[in-house]
């Protein structure tokens, strides 16, 4: 196989793997089946494209591949003459370069949408219903699912397998839920959106800062979402906050790629279309709310700084007083870090550090790469040059994304060495 072909297959697959899974899973209603038909024409493409060339619609050709492994193994189920009937219909209307088998499909009928509501079903634990999720729609390894929870590699697998199995087992239906039930499962469904929009925001691994693609998804499905569910404020907040964060994209990257912190952002570079649109999110949020749950309450922390022409115009006792409110509605070791950030700016370096050292012994924040890097930031802040590189250096070993990786060793680096701690 030539190096471009496999780049070439490896791109689509990343790509195209949501898509499949989840018009797959439409089809034969067993979200696992259709990761391994999926998984199958994977391997097709890799036996066959490196002899005949990369098809001219290649989500097509893999979907056209995968359905046909459907018709195979539904020729050996004792129920095959209705679903291959079906199947064989789809079949008759498509060829492998049809744009249509992998077009979007946009509204409530989305596929994707309808997956994602299949993953996150009651029958589901809430940690097993986000990892499926991630798995089959965000397109997510097991390895950056669980830094995205915080906990090990392989209580993720064994979630998602146990997950797919209960699935199977209870035959939940291949479709979006009304009235209370889509009101009972909506929480998990904007969890997981807001994860897989994080994941594109700031990748745990890999060379690259961002995976713009991953945004991109989030921010569909949740304006699908805002449709479907228009009188939630929780999913008005949730494309609030996912549009003011987007702004802000092509802003946080220099020539090469490097990040670029947000104190030190070209502001004028800011999408501001973006930004009133998640202006405008969340004032519909607020206006459906008197008690904002949390992602209204992170959209308003984020609109605090979209607001702000310069870094030093932020409101950082309001974001401050913002991130309390945010504490005691969704307390987490997460928000406290944030808090911790914020206070610091409001009031001081020392304040943050006092925060930031009551987390140092939580369990969940042992190995979280930014903890240190606030860490050191505070101490840098407070003239302790020496303490804040340690800090650097070791948040650096943690992070396994290589863009976050090199610009902690420079921040460690730009710390004298041999200066003396100052009160």
């Amino acid at each position: 196989m030539t190096s471009d072909t496999h780049r070439a297959i490896e791109a689509v697959w990343r790509i195209e793997a949501p898509r499949l899974v989840a018009g797959l899973g439409r089809l034969v209603r067993d979200v696992g089946v259709a990761e391994e038909l999926a998984q199958d024409a994977l391997v097709a493409a890799l036996e066959q494209w490196p002899a005949e060339g990369v098809p001219r619609n290649p989500g097509a050709w893999l979907m056209t591949t995968a359905k046909r492994r459907a018709v195979d193994r539904i020729r050996r189920d004792e129920t095959f003459r209705r679903k291959l009937e079906e199947l064989g219909r789809d079949l008759e209307e498509s060829t492998p370069d049809v744009a249509g088998l992998v077009a979007e499909d946009d509204g409530i009928g989305d596929d994707r949408l309808r997956l994602m509501f299949v993953a996150c079903h009651p029958v589901l634990s809430t940690e097993a219903r986000a990892a499926l999720t991630l798995r089959l729609l965000g397109g997510l390894t097991t390895d950056e699912i669980a830094r995205a929870f915080l906990v090990p590699e392989p209580t993720v697998a064994q979630r998602i397998v146990r997950a797919k199995k209960a699935l199977a087992n209870a035959k939940v239906p291949f479709e979006v839920p009304q009235g209370d039930e889509l009101a009972a499962r909506l929480s998990s469904v904007l969890e997981v959106v807001y994860l897989i929009f994080n994941e594109g925001y700031s990748a745990t691994a890999g060379d690259d800062w961002m995976r713009p693609a991953l945004c991109e998804e989030a921010l569909r499905l949740g304006r699908v979402l805002a449709r479907l569910a228009p009188r939630e404020p929780e999913v008005h907040g949730l494309v609030a906050l996912m549009e003011i964060q987007a702004s802000r994209a092509a802003a946080r990257t220099g020539p090469g790629g490097v990040p670029i912190l947000l104190a030190d952002q070209n502001r004028a570079r800011w999408d501001h279309l973006l930004i009133r649109r998640g202006l405008a999110a969340l004032e519909r949020a607020e206006a459906q709310t008197e008690k904002p749950g949390p992602y209204v309450l992170q959209a308003a922390i984020a609109a605090v700084h979209a607001r702000a022409g310069r870094f030093e115009d932020t409101d950082w006792p309001r974001m401050a007083a913002l991130y309390e409110q945010l504490a005691a509605t969704s307390p987490s070791p997460v928000v406290e870090l944030n808090r911790a950030v914020a206070l610091s700016m409001a009031y001081g370096p020392g304040a943050g550090l006092e925060l930031l050292d009551q987390l140092m012994a939580v369990p969940a924040l042992r190995d979280y790469h930014l903890l240190p890097t606030v860490r050191g930031d505070f101490l840098a802040r407070l003239g302790r040059p020496a303490e804040a590189r340690a800090e650097f250096e070791r948040a650096a070993s943690l992070t396994r994304n290589e863009r976050e990786r090199t610009l902690l060793l420079d921040r460690a680096a730009a710390c004298p060495v041999g200066d003396q701690p100052q009160g």
